[in-house]
């Protein structure tokens, strides 16, 4: 592969991977890309390991120069994917030849069409950047990560290689495994934290309430707006948090947190968002209508393990 120039990038257009992992402790977050369900989907098709190198395009405004011959694979949303002004569909491998550019215009759906709002496209490998502690991912909180080792977002005039070659063929997903981002999503969230401190209104409210998703959401945490939620308990002191985690500050309005998110807090938590769960309010459009369900530890590891087993 010859390379892809980037003409157009925004800051939501970021190098990302698997995440960064056993350096929380340090206080340096997780990253990783936000659906990494559709990360894994892109990668299987070019046969790369599932955590290896992508672009996450969040809301388009990305275009890459084709400088040779490559073949590629596109996941998640619909951003208004072209080659050259012919449409591209997701959840396939394809080739994009020399002097061919690939575009993403914007999220394609609304209302109650949504379509998701981040894509991820993968080449042979991986993208090509060096590691830092362990990890590819972009974290600009952190100034970790990217093509050029610091947290930047990708930006025009910068060349994307992949990290090898294809080996084999490209692989077809079927259709019946393909993703779909339906409107009102239902959330997985696994029990536990400070929940018996809630008061038993708030957490019928929370199980049995439609949440909106606020504006105010990032890749550090996605704020949720419904019924006002009601912690009863003792001040806390700060503790770790995991990827997922649902906060409730004194507003009472829930916010999940995502793979940039700080390594410790200090809110009460409902609890936590299962790994799926993660991956799929990470393509809900702010003004997206979602439903949160409770399960238990055994149950959402069961329904890991079984997804995971997909890749095997």
């Amino acid at each position: 592969m010859n390379g892809l120039q980037i003409e157009k990038s925004t800051p939501l257009c970021l190098l990302q991977d698997g995440g960064r992992f056993g350096v929380r402790h340090l206080g340096v977050t997780q990253g990783g890309a936000a659906d990494w369900v559709s990360m894994s989907w892109a990668n299987w098709l070019l046969g790369n390991s599932v955590d290896a190198a992508v672009v996450e395009i969040a809301l388009g405004g990305f275009s890459v120069l084709s400088q040779g011959d490559c073949v590629l694979a596109l996941a998640g949303a619909d951003l208004g994917a072209q080659i050259d002004g012919r449409p591209l569909l997701a959840w396939q491998a394809f080739t994009l030849r020399k002097g061919e550019r690939l575009s993403f215009n914007g999220a394609q759906g609304h209302g109650n069409s949504p379509t998701g709002v981040r894509a991820y496209l993968a080449a042979p490998g991986g993208f090509a950047a060096d590691s830092v502690l362990g990890s590819r991912s972009t974290v600009a909180r952190d100034a970790m990560g990217g093509l050029r080792g610091q947290g930047q977002a990708l930006a025009s005039g910068e060349i994307l290689m992949a990290a090898g070659i294809l080996d084999g063929a490209a692989r077809e997903l079927p259709a019946a495994l393909v993703p779909r981002f339906t409107a009102r999503p239902i959330l997985d969230v696994v029990i536990g934290a400070q929940m018996a401190a809630f008061s038993g209104q708030s957490l019928f409210d929370a199980f049995n309430s439609d949440w909106q998703v606020d504006a105010r959401a990032d890749r550090m945490g996605i704020r949720l707006l419904g019924p006002v939620l009601e912690y009863q308990g003792a001040p806390m002191i700060s503790e770790g948090i995991s990827l997922g985690s649902i906060q409730v500050p004194p507003d009472g309005q829930p916010i999940v947190l995502g793979n940039d998110r700080q390594t410790i807090g200090g809110y009460p938590r409902l609890g936590a968002l299962t790994p799926l769960a993660s991956a799929r309010l990470a393509q809900c459009m702010p003004g997206e209508s979602l439903r949160l369900r409770p399960t238990v530890a055994d149950s959402a590891r069961g329904e890991q393990v079984r997804f995971m087993a997909r890749f095997g």
